[in-house]
């Protein structure tokens, strides 16, 4: 009789909105409390409700983690101190731009960036901590792929236009003028006026039953005709614009790809010559057969892939893997990639070094699948270039 008293008793005050913050309850069926910052939990809630004691000196419990006392963090030499520790706050380290202090291992590691499609900054990197990100919510969106601002406010379309396309996260409303009325009719009246049998001169003739009817407008509808006729051909002539800017783009992209390429096969100038305009590269070996195998296209069309557009459960995977690679790490991906030392030691000072120089290679124009797999064949990394997927006969060795 009891449990079914207490399992009454929650749901009446889920139903009444009284939703309990932690989620637990006591045998009596009260809410169990939650230690605020400054303190931690002495007894955990059980038959009685839960009770805190304050952090020691030299420990501080936030709102984030309030549940247990952790030693308060030092500075790095060199890097001044904002705040001194508090029973609810850590030491604050002002570290340069661009980083933020990490009291887990007492280092100014690289700030975060928003990476996902539709994300926004919620907190900014600097004292508080790393960047934090979310999704946008209702009313607001952020079209930037690798974002470091805020969600923006969606546009509401005016009471002269009508909305065609509803704001989503990662992009805007999208709203069309409403005096573009393309299916509108002039109306015809007067003396060339179409009558019905049976209709004498000045009368009105009716219309029949299920005729659609047409605005009335003046003798300017050749003047209607050509405005529409003139918003169509900007339409068109914007669609052609934009479609030769993505295949300029486009061409670019391979000229780019192809030269960096070569470049890691050691081509001739001569080999260098062979390349046409569709992008793909004859190697070495295409060179002497003069006949490419459908295999080599097929590998040079997967090595066009840019390794940012892969899913983040994938960049996970290969970050973990070049994590744990040992001797043959993101350290030594770096220096095939092309990184100097001094920038692979700035890397290694935060908490993800794997994740932040492939961060870091994304963002560089041309950074594409069949680059990172030649680099990762070269340092013996077999394992993450069947974890990407790369065709093992299109990966140079040399």
């Amino acid at each position: 009789m009891r449990p079914f008293v207490i399992c009454v008793l929650l749901l009446l005050k889920v139903t009444l909105g009284h939703a309990c913050d932690s989620s637990q309850f006591t045998e009596s069926g009260q809410c169990c409390s939650r230690c605020r910052a400054g303190f931690r939990v002495e007894v955990q809630c059980g038959k009685e409700d839960t009770k805190c004691t304050p952090c020691p000196k030299g420990t501080f419990s936030s709102s984030e983690n309030p549940d247990a006392c952790l030693p308060c963090a030092k500075c790095p030499p060199g890097v001044p101190m904002i705040a001194s520790c508090s029973a609810s706050q850590d030491t604050q380290c002002e570290c340069d731009n661009g980083f933020f202090f990490l009291s887990t291992y007492g280092k100014c590691v690289p700030c975060s960036k928003c990476t996902r499609s539709g994300e926004g900054v919620v907190r900014e990197c600097g004292p508080q901590g790393d960047t934090q990100c979310q999704i946008c919510g209702p009313g607001t969106f952020s079209e930037e792929r690798i974002s470091t601002k805020p969600c923006q406010a969606c546009t509401q379309c005016s009471d002269s236009e009508v909305e065609i396309r509803h704001c989503m996260p990662n992009s805007d409303t999208l709203c069309m003028d409403k005096k573009l009325h393309i299916l509108s009719r002039p109306a015809v009246g007067g003396s060339d006026a179409s009558r019905w049998p049976g209709v004498e001169d000045g009368e009105t003739s009716p219309a029949p039953a299920g005729t659609p009817k047409f605005t009335p407008q003046d003798d300017g509808g050749s003047n209607n005709i050509l405005a529409y006729v003139s918003v169509l051909a900007a339409v068109v002539l914007g669609l052609l614009i934009y479609v030769a800017y993505k295949c300029w783009r486009s061409c670019k992209q391979k000229r780019a790809l192809s030269k960096a390429r070569a470049a890691e096969l050691g081509a001739s100038p001569e080999g260098e010559k062979l390349q046409s305009d569709s992008g793909v590269f004859l190697d070495s070996h295409s060179l002497q057969d003069n006949q490419p195998s459908k295999g080599t296209k097929r590998d040079s069309k997967q090595d066009n892939r840019l390794y940012i557009n892969l899913p983040p459960h994938r960049q996970e995977e290969v970050e973990r893997l070049l994590q744990e690679g040992g001797g043959r790490g993101w350290r030594q991906l770096g220096a095939a990639l092309g990184y100097e030392p001094e920038q692979l030691d700035l890397f290694g000072r935060g908490e993800a070094p794997a994740h932040t120089l492939l961060s870091n290679w994304a963002q560089k124009e041309g950074s594409t699948l069949g680059l990172l797999c030649s680099a990762l064949a070269r340092i013996e990394r077999p394992d993450m270039v069947t974890a990407l997927n790369c065709p093992t006969q299109g990966v140079s060795l040399v």
